[in-house]
């Protein structure tokens, strides 16, 4: 009876990890919001990080996270990093593209509580007096990213963080 226990658990499992290995190894996660303000103005909040900690769904998880920034006060080489609690752990970004009111690219490094990295992407279209904008965040996953991803729905947690950001930001840009 106890082996044909251990049998049975042995294969769920097995499915289980045949089923994580199975899962794309790219992903991507985006979100678009339209903003009644110009592009440049919405554009400005992101490309300058310092600007982030009014609108970023991260930035007040931990009010006592450590933050630094480096290199230019924005756009190209414009870096930051982090260092909180379990909720916003640490890393760096850096802005490695920007295209005035246009197009911002960021790498993003994680160190903790996960070493681990994301490419996270913004584009800003006029519509007239509003502004279309897009925000993705995509890279590569491992296994573990990926079983994470399966058992506590990673994915869907990005998209909200990315829905959470957006409506934020729009509210900064929006105010007179």
């Amino acid at each position: 009876m106890f082996k044909s226990i251990l049998l049975v658990l042995l294969a769920i499992i097995a499915v289980f990890v045949g089923y994580i290995a199975l899962q794309p190894d790219e992903y991507r996660v985006e979100r678009t919001v339209t903003m009644a303000a110009p592009a440049a103005k919405v554009f400005g909040n992101v490309n300058d990080l310092r600007k982030w900690e009014a609108w970023s769904p991260w930035a007040k998880l931990d009010p006592n996270a450590k933050v630094v920034f480096e290199g230019p006060e924005a756009g190209q080489g414009a870096a930051m990093t982090w260092d909180g609690d379990d909720k916003v752990g640490a890393g760096k970004m850096t802005i490695v593209k920007s295209d005035p009111d246009q197009a911002i690219n960021i790498d993003v490094v994680f160190t903790r509580p996960f070493e681990g990295s994301t490419n996270s992407d913004f584009s800003f279209v006029s519509k007239g007096d509003s502004t279309d904008v897009t925000w993705a965040m995509h890279g590569t996953q491992g296994f573990t990213e990926k079983a994470f991803s399966v058992i506590f729905g990673g994915v869907d947690m990005m998209g909200n963080d990315i829905d959470k950001g957006l409506s934020q930001l729009k509210t900064v840009a929006e105010q007179s």
